[in-house]
């Protein structure tokens, strides 16, 4: 129980994070930006970590190189830049259903890499979870059902399936590392090193660039801290006590914690049927773990 625990805590403080990283974003800086400068930080502060493991590095086999590259370039950077930039091309509540897809992505593949197992009770309360997150998050779905005719881009439908499978795919690969004897740290400070490396290309793009206040320099170290270092040591720690499928299911109480911050510091009140919702997908993701489907 304490791995689930573990991955709602990391939902809660990246909720939290959404108090700050949205107002930026709103407020005319680009996602670029934040991404790229809270990766620079991160990079920096796990710096000694890269030296004093450096042979391991070195030595590190090919299949570990790609799942570190995977990870950090394709979940850490850009499908969180794929997911922001989706909200501005199709409508948002269709790429929020979409993210559902996720844990379902994240199982199947852990089906594959992991060679976990996936019986018949598994799924049904997989889909008891399924139903929780989407009634959470049925305010962002309601605005797609009154609408008949969506215009849609097919970019936007595939940045969006891009986050999915890069953050589903992090998930599975993140497990498999810790299987194959790396700690939170080194996964950690691999995954903020190859996202930093994968802003390469980039860095001649004018959107690709560092804050120009000490305000906002303060914003990013802020989220740096909250869910960069606190947020992914308690996922990481949470996903190597726990089954790769039973992680995805659990991240889903991360639009319940989002509701509920919102709830608690700019009185967004939660509607029942939401709260129903996170009563599903805590009994859902309970019962997985205690009968260890």
């Amino acid at each position: 129980m304490i791995g689930v625990l573990s991955i709602i805590l990391a939902c809660s403080l990246w909720a939290v994070d959404t108090l700050i990283r949205y107002p930026l974003i709103f407020g005319g800086l680009s996602a670029w930006t934040i991404v790229f400068t809270e990766h620079v930080l991160l990079t920096a502060i796990f710096l000694p970590f890269f030296i004093k493991y450096r042979h391991r590095i070195w030595n590190a086999k090919v299949s570990h190189i790609f799942y570190f590259v995977f990870i950090g370039a394709i979940g850490s950077s850009m499908a969180t830049l794929a997911f922001t930039k989706a909200f501005a091309l199709i409508n948002p509540s269709l790429v929020i259903l979409l993210q559902k897809l996720q844990p379902l992505f994240a199982i199947l593949l852990a089906r594959v890499v992991l060679k976990e197992k996936i019986n018949q009770q598994f799924m049904i309360w997989a889909f008891v979870c399924l139903i929780g997150g989407i009634l959470i998050s049925y305010k962002d779905l309601m605005p797609l059902l009154d609408k008949a005719d969506v215009s849609a881009s097919l970019l936007g439908y595939g940045l969006t399936m891009l986050a999915v499978v890069g953050w589903g795919s992090s998930t599975v690969f993140g497990k498999k590392l810790s299987l194959e004897g790396y700690d939170e740290k080194e996964i950690m400070g691999g995954r903020f090193l190859f996202g930093l490396l994968a802003f390469l290309p980039f860095l001649g793009h004018s959107a690709v660039s560092f804050p120009q206040t000490n305000l906002v320099w303060g914003k990013i170290a802020l989220m740096v801290g909250l869910s960069g270092l606190l947020g992914m040591f308690f996922y990481y720690q949470g996903l190597k006590r726990i089954p790769a499928k039973l992680c995805a299911l659990a991240e889903m109480f991360f639009p319940f914690c989002a509701i509920s911050v919102n709830w608690f510091f700019l009185n967004a009140t939660l509607e029942p049927i939401q709260i129903v919702g996170a009563g599903l997908l805590l009994l859902g993701s309970t019962i997985i773990q205690i009968k260890h489907y």
